[in-house]
């Protein structure tokens, strides 16, 4: 059996930062899937005792073929569309050129996309308002729901990460610096979904 010390993900596993796993395994033979939170900046440690983190990326779904060093599709939402700079801090250099990466932001206007080149990789950059990520890239992808209804969680993450990597819409260009400044308050949800 394949584990995660096969993956680009198994740092982060060590490091503590796969939170609230609704799957951590093996979507395909050679490709492993993650669906859960990222943790982006861990709470102090006092003693022994275990903390939340500060900040977190929610609703995150990635995969990698076993094997790889870098993370092919990447997706997940954060209230902050600043936090797209830890995002790629705490990942690194498991980020390619080639990946299709997805970010969701609370403070975008809901009419806005964009994309986004930073830290070596491109980001489709879009609003999340009232659904969750996984609704709206099948929305994205143009993919019926019906079409996946019969897989379980590992294969409608696959059938998502494919979907992902067949995309290549183009979204207006701004810089990073560029969409700080546009950028909304930060509102404040309760009760999101993973």
């Amino acid at each position: 059996m394949t584990s995660i010390t096969d993956t680009p993900f198994a740092s982060l596993d060590a490091e503590g930062r796969l939170l609230s796993p609704v799957f951590k395994g093996l979507t395909q033979p050679d490709e492993f899937g993650f669906r859960g939170e990222i943790a982006l900046k861990m709470a102090e440690k006092l003693s022994d005792e275990a903390r939340p983190p500060e900040i977190k990326f929610d609703q995150v779904m990635m995969v990698a073929p076993i094997g790889a060093t870098t993370i092919p599709f990447l997706t997940g939402f954060s209230p902050n569309l600043e936090h797209l700079a830890l995002l790629c801090e705490v990942l690194g250099d498991k980020l390619t050129a080639t990946g299709k990466y997805f970010f969701f932001a609370g403070n975008l206007d809901i009419s806005q996309k964009y994309q986004i080149a930073y830290g070596g990789a491109t980001f489709w950059v879009l609003p999340l308002d009232e659904a969750t990520v996984y609704n709206e890239l099948l929305e994205l992808f143009r993919v019926e729901r019906s079409d996946l209804k019969k897989l379980d969680t590992a294969g409608k993450l696959h059938a998502v990460a494919a979907k992902a990597a067949e995309f290549s819409e183009k979204w207006p260009e701004i810089s990073f610096a560029e969409a700080l400044k546009i950028m909304g308050p930060v509102k404040i949800k309760e009760n999101r979904p993973v």
